[in-house]
């Protein structure tokens, strides 16, 4: 059977369909949230999801996902609680792909001679870790490979030809591009510019790009769409979230939001 991910991406691209990615932070803005929401995200549309893995000290992440981090970190989730999500979510779906995005050092904490096993067992299918360079990637690449899980790789505005070189041999279903230099969250997202970058990673990768960072609505998901093949939402979900009262509540904006950006982006795919 093919792997989630490629199939994923094969079946959208048979279609003529972008790939929607929401991310939200696991474990907030409850624990006991995070699997009922996920299967909102894939109600609503979704066709993968990235799960963040809490983080202290998340160096790519703007204050929104900051403060998510923080919220799950004071209720006690860990990447082990993460996994422990995945696995739920897996007995009601097993198509969807769930990517885990964060930080080494919670991954190093775990211990990666562990890895292999927690994930196969899970069910998680790619780990994309901001500060992991190719270099660093070699020491986990066996146990992600024993996992049967892609490690997903960022590629920056600023990353040079070696180093895009360097992340096309190493990178496993799709590369995530980040539309500008910055934080997650912020506000210069210029979609016009994305076409010469992706037309660089292109030529020397035949995966999927990617794009994240800076896509707050519908009309932003539908122009990144024009040039990328799948497109990722992340803080503006994630605030979307806050003050939600119960659940239902939570699962219910999730799901609506989600629906939101699908809605734009086939449209924007009808229109081709």
């Amino acid at each position: 059977m093919s792997h989630r991910i490629d199939h994923v991406f094969a079946t959208a691209a048979e279609r003529g369909r972008r790939i929607l990615i929401p991310f939200i932070t696991a474990g907030d803005p409850d624990p006991a949230w995070t699997v009922p929401i996920m299967h909102a995200l894939v109600a609503g549309g979704a066709d993968l999801i990235e799960l963040g893995v809490p983080f202290s000290d998340p160096m790519a992440d703007g204050p929104v996902i900051q403060a998510s981090s923080e919220r799950a970190i004071a209720r006690g989730v860990d990447l082990a609680g993460v996994l422990e999500m995945v696995r739920a979510f897996r007995a009601d779906d097993v198509d969807t792909p769930v990517v885990l995005m964060g930080y080494m050092n919670p991954v190093e904490r775990f211990g990666v001679d562990a890895l292999a096993g927690a994930f196969r067992s899970a069910g998680v299918d790619g780990l994309l870790m901001v500060d992991c360079p190719p270099e660093e990637l070699v020491a986990l690449q066996p146990a992600l490979d024993a996992a049967g899980a892609y490690a997903v790789l960022l590629v920056a505005p600023t990353t040079t030809e070696h180093r895009l070189q360097q992340i096309a041999r190493a990178a496993r279903g799709f590369i995530y591009y980040v539309s500008f230099k910055g934080i997650t969250g912020a506000g210069r997202l210029d979609t016009a510019a994305l076409q010469e970058p992706l037309a660089r990673i292109r030529r020397h990768s035949q995966l999927p790009v990617a794009v994240g960072f800076g896509i707050k609505d519908p009309a932003a998901a539908a122009a990144v769409a024009q040039h990328a093949d799948a497109v990722v939402i992340g803080s503006a979900l994630v605030e979307n979230l806050v003050g939600s009262d119960a659940a239902e509540e939570a699962c219910g904006r999730a799901r609506e939001f989600v629906a939101s950006m699908r809605e734009s982006l086939d449209n924007m795919a009808g229109s081709e």
